[in-house]
């Protein structure tokens, strides 16, 4: 009797779910030396097989090892790509607001930046611009940031445009540093941030590098004022917009603080 193969639903749900894992792993590791580094495994892995079929019994049982551990190997070499990736899920597809206590217990808070904080933010960094004054402010929004938060100085004070603008005058110990906004307060700075890995644009400087580093490593949203141009970026899920107007900044802030993510 011939032999039919039977797909089940179930199947075709579990080969859309590997090619969308796949998916999203390549968008992490695409641009950066990890995908380099993957190329090279699988070319391993192949030669491997190869070795194997021609019955190579030197050869293949000393790469035979080497694969053996290559899950560990695999752990170590792509420890800061695997943190990424469980950022990466935890924030895109909501499952810290699922499992938030704040959820739970019907606690809600606020607007990360209010429509009035909007406004100062983006006065701030145009007169910062004017001067050509460099500046990178965070805002958080569903990630805490407290390990970024922690490499800086504490303010916790009210979002100010002269405040903003002391902070990153020339002369002062913190303009060097990030400052991070998290639920309409200016918590710290003078923070470091996590320097992107992806092979970028080569006129962008570390302050572009990591306002993009931090929003691939978290939900959150960077401004960045150009110390060489005066032109003002605005960075989110690891790509940025650069030299964009304040109306442009406005819109952006608005679109991504203030409605709720889906």
């Amino acid at each position: 009797m011939p032999v039919f193969i039977t797909i089940r639903f179930l199947d075709i749900l579990d080969i859309l779910l590997v090619a969308l894992l796949l998916y999203q792993l390549y968008r992490l590791i695409k641009g950066t030396v990890a995908f380099n580094i993957v190329i090279g495994l699988f070319s391993l892995y192949l030669l491997w097989l190869v070795v194997k079929a021609l019955n190579m019994q030197l050869l293949g049982t000393i790469m035979g090892q080497f694969i053996g551990v290559g899950v560990l190997a695999l752990i170590i070499v792509f420890h800061p790509e695997i943190r990424k990736f469980l950022v990466f899920i935890g924030t895109n597809y909501n499952v810290n607001r699922v499992l938030s206590l704040d959820k739970l217990f019907g606690m809600h808070k606020g607007k990360q930046v209010s429509n009035d904080q909007v406004e100062i933010l983006a006065d701030a960094c145009f007169s910062l611009s004017k001067s050509k004054t460099g500046a990178l402010i965070v805002i958080a929004r569903t990630s805490e940031l407290n390990e970024q938060i922690n490499t800086g100085e504490p303010l916790n004070a009210q979002i100010s445009s002269s405040l903003l603008r002391t902070i990153f005058f020339k002369n002062t110990p913190l303009h060097d540093g990030a400052v991070i906004i998290k639920n309409n307060i200016i918590v710290a700075a003078g923070c470091i941030l996590p320097l992107t890995q992806r092979d970028i644009d080569k006129t962008l400087g570390l302050r572009h590098r990591a306002a993009i580093g931090i929003t691939e490593n978290s939900d959150a949203v960077t401004i960045i004022v150009s110390e060489e141009r005066g032109s003002v970026s605005f960075a989110v899920d690891g790509e940025i917009k650069r030299r964009i107007s304040r109306e442009v900044l406005i819109e952006q802030l608005e679109e991504h603080l203030n409605n709720p993510r889906r």
